[in-house]
């Protein structure tokens, strides 16, 4: 992971005490960007905020006998609230 974009706590989430861990899955392109997200689990108040920062994250590209690969993986995004 080269570029990181934290993810905004929806206020909404936060009035109603709603944390939890929103499981993504996506491709890393051959160029590093993030494709085919989609939501795997988590709380529904969580998973537009959880999606729309991981969709601008950037990967190094990974590679395979010198050459770029697409890979699958899955990303696990937590919200917890400050006591």
């Amino acid at each position: 992971l080269i570029q990181k974009t934290a993810p905004v706590y929806p206020p909404i989430a936060k009035s109603a005490r709603v944390s939890g861990t929103v499981v993504l899955g996506a491709s890393i392109s051959k160029n590093g960007s993030i494709v085919g997200l989609h939501v795997v689990s988590g709380p529904p108040m969580l998973q537009q905020a959880a999606l729309d920062a991981v969709r601008s994250w950037r990967y190094r590209p990974y590679m395979l006998n010198n050459q770029p690969v697409e890979v699958e993986t899955t990303v696990s995004v937590i919200f917890t609230l400050d006591h």
